[in-house]
């Protein structure tokens, strides 16, 4: 190697390690990470963030009138396998709200089903599908969710509830209530001009009426 040669190479590694050994990073000096062999600047390595959890979970909105857990389980299988399916539904009459959650094995499947169903026009209906992140799903989301729902027999609560034993207090708050009607009633009839005469309620708080049930038929 000439004495040129060696000059030239001499002046190359003073600039390397004057200039790139160092570098400004954020506005302060901080050591790089490493050197390039045929020189040039230093590098600094990315820094890597936590990848965060994914979530599969999906709200749908906007759910026609029979499209329900059967059938919206049939469709929605062609794009993955489904873990779990929840339509709300009103606690007394079992009828469908209109929303529900569903959840997908692969949280990608689920970013695919958002992009590709979000404004599907469904039965004149637009569905409104959105991934739900993993730190908004709420802990009792799927509680019950594979239960069948039976609708309460309102009929039976309330013949239960009419044919139940009153004390002689609950039977003076019933007359009470029944005369307070009856008074209003006079008073909208004389309002109205009308030439009636109202039958007399005749209610003795002191002794109760014999027990009256309603049948079942």
């Amino acid at each position: 190697m000439g004495a040129k040669a060696k000059k030239s190479l001499k002046k190359k590694m003073s600039k390397i390690s004057s200039s790139t050994s160092t570098q400004l990073v954020n506005g302060k000096q901080a050591a790089a990470d490493f050197l390039p062999l045929e020189g040039g600047p230093a590098r600094k390595l990315p820094e890597l963030k936590e990848l965060k959890k994914k979530s599969g979970v999906l709200y749908i909105g906007r759910i026609p009138h029979g499209f329900y857990e059967e059938e919206m389980k049939a469709y929605f299988s062609q794009f993955g396998t489904i873990k779990r399916l929840r339509i709300a539904r009103n606690k007394k009459t079992g009828k469908s709200k209109h929303f529900g959650f569903m959840e997908f094995e692969d949280p990608e499947v689920a970013e695919v089903v958002a992009e590709c169903m979000h404004n599907y026009l469904l039965f004149e209906h637009l569905l409104q599908v959105y991934v739900i992140p993993q730190e908004h799903v709420h802990p009792k989301l799927w509680k019950g969710f594979n239960y069948r729902f039976n609708p309460v027999d309102r009929l039976q609560t309330e013949r239960k509830r009419q044919n139940k034993e009153r004390t002689l207090d609950e039977h003076r708050r019933l007359v009470g209530r029944i005369m307070k009607r009856d008074q209003k009633r006079r008073k909208k009839i004389e309002a109205a001009g009308l030439d009636y005469e109202c039958p007399e309620f005749v209610g003795d708080v002191k002794c109760v009426p014999k027990k009256i049930k309603f049948s079942q038929d």
